[in-house]
């Protein structure tokens, strides 16, 4: 356990050294060997972007590109404001859709991934938050995926946290590792497509084959850990560093470089203080690219019941304590 002491942000001097520690059910010294694997997989395969026989600008673009795809329509807009939070609804085929995209993410199959994240915000910056950078940047970053936490495999989690999750087919066969298959599928898709490109613009085999890698290393490989590192990013660096809109009664903040790459989810201390919300950027220059996605939805039918931040969110006093830990554990879907 880590005490209180003066590298912890001021916002953070009253918590107990238990309240800041890692959760208990963490095993410190059992590495969680099938993540592991797969992150250091993952960014050694990204590191091949360096060398020139992989490099294309094509795929540098679909890497860029896929920040937006993946990561704003997958994570943020699906994963995120979609089901974790309910913020607003959308044609189920849509939302199929959506998750399958987030699944390519590889950040786990969409219902522990909401079981997390609403356990983080139950518990936010104590002992049972799953990844409170408060014990050490790197551990709230990632170094919390590193090592087995029996804690988030206990159904009594999922119970607790995503039933309303389970109650749909789709998700339960992508729990069941069914998302296995769609990241192995994309890797087919970039390799195939790069291939297909390049023979139809009168390349040979070895071109072909190598312009294929090329898209495959930045289109999935880089892409994918860029994607990594700005969510990871949201977990670490906005419970750290950033101003505050709100006096929430944890220590989230926003951050406008991580706010900007993260297309509106670094605004953190504005999602902590109305979680419901689907609009994250609450000033005029808060830049939230996600909501402005579901402003698009909205207009060609395919985003309803949209929550927006309270009107008395704006009216309450600067200098009163929010307490926000108080989250709907399963948040019904919005009303009318």
């Amino acid at each position: 356990m880590r005490s209180a002491d003066t590298s912890i942000p001021i916002i953070y001097a009253h918590l107990t050294s238990e309240q800041i520690g890692r959760p208990a059910a963490q095993k410190h010294s059992q590495i969680n060997w099938r993540v592991a694997s797969g992150i250091v997989f993952y960014h050694l395969v990204a590191l091949l972007g360096l060398v020139p026989g992989f490099f294309s600008w094509t795929g540098l673009t679909l890497a860029l590109l896929g920040i937006y795809f993946f990561g704003g329509l997958g994570i943020n807009l699906c994963y995120h404001r979609l089901l974790a939070h309910r913020s607003f609804t959308c044609p189920i085929w849509l939302e199929h859709c959506l998750a399958v995209i987030g699944v390519c993410c590889l950040q786990e199959a969409p219902a522990r991934w909401v079981a997390i994240h609403r356990r983080h915000h139950h518990h936010a910056d104590e002992a049972e938050d799953p990844h409170s950078p408060l014990v050490n940047f790197f551990w709230g970053h990632m170094g919390w995926l590193l090592v087995e936490n029996d804690e988030l495999r206990r159904l009594g989690v999922y119970e607790r946290y995503s039933r309303d999750i389970l109650q749909d087919p789709f998700y339960v066969r992508l729990e069941r590792k069914k998302w296995l298959w769609v990241i192995l599928l994309s890797w087919l898709i970039f390799f195939i497509g790069g291939c297909v490109a390049e023979l139809a613009l009168g390349g040979n085999a070895a071109s072909a084959a190598q312009f294929g890698f090329s898209v495959l290393v930045w289109g999935v490989f880089v892409r994918t850990v860029l994607v990594w590192h700005i969510t990871w990013s949201v977990n670490s660096v906005t419970h750290l560093w950033g101003y505050r809109n709100y006096q929430t009664d944890e220590g989230s903040r926003n951050n406008v470089l991580i706010g900007i790459l993260s297309n509106g989810e670094g605004w953190h201390n504005n999602h902590h203080a109305a979680p419901r919300s689907a609009r994250h950027g609450h000033r005029w220059w808060e830049l939230d690219v996600t909501y402005l996605t579901i402003r698009a939805l909205m207009l060609v039918g395919l985003a309803r019941r949209v929550v927006l931040p309270s009107p008395h969110l704006a009216a309450a006093p600067a200098n009163a304590t929010m307490a926000t830990r108080a989250f709907p554990e399963v948040p019904e879907a919005p009303g009318p």
